[in-house]
């Protein structure tokens, strides 16, 4: 059975914390996985975990918004349990964020039901607001975000002890059954896809297919060669940088000769 290391387990609540009310209440930059893993990989004592599973589990969630009343799985409680399950427990990368989501998805119904209890504080808040009165909608505010910080910093605690205690059942289950591993890794491995698929069917125009292709086929033309591997993706990025320039100048002369009387039809000269 791992350690449980008492000042990992204090720093892990005090940043899901601050990453639960960053993700209603605040910036909404610090939650997110590419920077909240990170961070979380610091405390726990490996931060090139930190980055690759924030790295991956980011396109995993980048597509994901909540709609009205309708909650995606929660992308800070899954960040916290992907990385427990990575460093504490020793899983492979993939099979954590397969199996993180299941508690992603349970934060979905934990901030629906936060939300819903918080929802029986308006009443003051509208008292507040009535009489114009700023410190009482200020306190409604701190009172429901120490409501739902406060849910996930124990959620963040109980993931901690339990995936640290379970890390040689973990292992066992590894090498017993190597089947169920390895689905768990497969459909970690997918997600990213999936959650980007999301992201291009909301956002990909159809005439930015052309673009999109050609970057994944320099994406492969780079990292297939040994000299240009290590910074294929740099690459890649000063490319679609230097193609989305030319497109926007190209639009931009294309709009001001057409406002000023220019175009139409030629003899080609």
């Amino acid at each position: 059975m791992g350690d449980i290391n008492v000042i990992e387990l204090v720093l892990l609540a005090i940043a899901t914390f601050i990453f639960a009310i960053d993700q209603f209440s605040l910036t909404e930059v610090l939650y997110r996985p590419m920077v909240a893993c990170p961070i979380m990989g610091a405390i726990l004592g490996d931060i090139n975990t930190g980055l690759v599973v924030g790295g991956t589990y980011e396109l995993m969630m980048v597509g994901n918004m909540p709609i009205g009343g309708a909650q995606p799985p929660n992308a800070v409680l899954g960040g916290v349990v992907a990385m427990i399950f990575a460093v504490k427990a020793d899983m492979d990368v993939n099979a954590a964020l397969g199996a993180c989501m299941i508690f992603a998805t349970f934060g979905q119904y934990i901030v629906t039901l936060v939300f819903s209890v918080a929802s029986g504080l308006m009443a003051k808040a509208d008292k507040a607001a009535a009489e114009a009165n700023p410190k009482g909608i200020t306190n409604v505010l701190n009172i429901h975000m120490l409501m739902l910080g406060s849910l996930f910093a124990v959620i963040a605690i109980v993931a901690y002890v339990g995936g640290t205690a379970a890390s040689d059942t973990l292992n066992s289950l590894s090498e017993n059954a190597s089947w169920f591993m390895g689905g768990l890794s497969a459909a970690g491995g997918m997600m990213r896809f999936v959650g980007f698929a999301i992201l291009l069917k909301i956002m990909l125009a159809n005439d930015l297919w052309g673009y999109l292709l050609a970057g994944f086929a320099m994406a492969l033309l780079f990292g297939g060669l040994e000299s240009t591997a290590s910074a294929a993706l740099i690459l890649v990025a000063f490319l679609g940088v230097a193609l989305a320039i030319n497109d926007f100048i190209q639009t931009k002369n294309i709009k001001e000769n057409a406002g000023n009387g220019m175009g139409g039809m030629s003899d080609g000269i």
